[in-house]
């Protein structure tokens, strides 16, 4: 990827022409990145276990590539980048598909629970960008990867319990360090957005109406005193995924409406 140029707006924060993964397509977030670098002219290989989705949305959205991916399968990952290349990529990688922990107490945890939120979150996030890496140097193009974390890669989780969320966010904020020191002189950019609490799929209880003890605890908790909207993703992906952001690397932005501020 080439440094930002001088083109106005719409050009620096283009990824006309750029090639795309995405996993955890078949979530909320995860299918909102496949439409918004779809509509901004990439191709997106969009990867999720629920291929019935996927190919729903590639049949709506011009620019998406389903493809099945369980993300616990190394040599899954491996032809997720393999797809992208045949498209002329990867460009751009989103590491998105994560689980969450069951709202217990760590001491009361099963440990397999803890290791396979790790494994999703984490582990795949690595062997995901270390196979796209060796793809974009061979080529010597660069790229951006993306991770997403969480706010709560950052605090603690509150009265929500979650040992194993946490740790893997807080491992893939400093993996995401780690990788872009690694690959900073192979023109890979490596950043996390960090979100707070937005309505999808791992939120959804949260969400199950206007008094929900949930929803009012995040409006107590929050600068803003609301939850995020999908859209307002668009601005720190776009970012972190064109031109516009040629000279941030090792970054975590924070999009939680002030929650981590208080």
């Amino acid at each position: 990827m080439s440094p930002a140029s001088t083109g106005g707006a719409e050009n620096t924060f283009s990824v006309q022409g750029r090639v795309a993964i995405v996993t955890g397509a078949s979530g909320t977030l995860g299918e909102r990145y496949c439409r918004l670098l779809a509509s901004g002219g990439a191709t997106v290989v969009a990867a999720a276990r629920r291929v019935d989705r996927l190919e729903a949305l590639a049949g709506e959205v011009t620019g998406v590539v389903p493809v099945g991916c369980d993300v616990t399968d190394d040599s899954q990952l491996q032809r997720l980048v393999e797809v992208a290349a045949e498209h002329g990529g990867p460009d751009i990688v989103v590491n998105n598909a994560g689980t969450s922990d069951a709202v217990v107490r760590a001491h009361e945890q099963d440990p397999a629970q803890f290791r396979r939120v790790l494994d999703i979150n984490l582990t795949s996030a690595f062997v995901l960008s270390s196979a796209a890496a060796r793809e974009m140097i061979g080529h010597g193009r660069g790229g951006s990867i993306i991770n997403v974390a969480s706010m709560l890669g950052i605090v603690a989780s509150g009265g929500n319990h979650q040992a194993g969320y946490v740790a893997s966010k807080t491992g893939l904020i400093g993996l995401t360090r780690e990788l872009a020191k690694q690959w900073a002189t192979e023109g890979i950019r490596v950043n996390a957005i960090a979100p707070g609490y937005f309505r999808s799929e791992l939120t959804e209880e949260m969400f199950s109406s206007d008094d929900a003890p949930g929803l009012r605890h995040i409006q107590r908790n929050t600068l803003m005193r609301r939850a995020g909207e999908v859209d307002e993703f668009d601005g720190a992906l776009l970012l972190l995924a064109s031109d516009a952001g040629s000279y941030i690397t090792g970054q975590t932005i924070v999009v939680d409406g002030g929650w981590t501020a208080r």
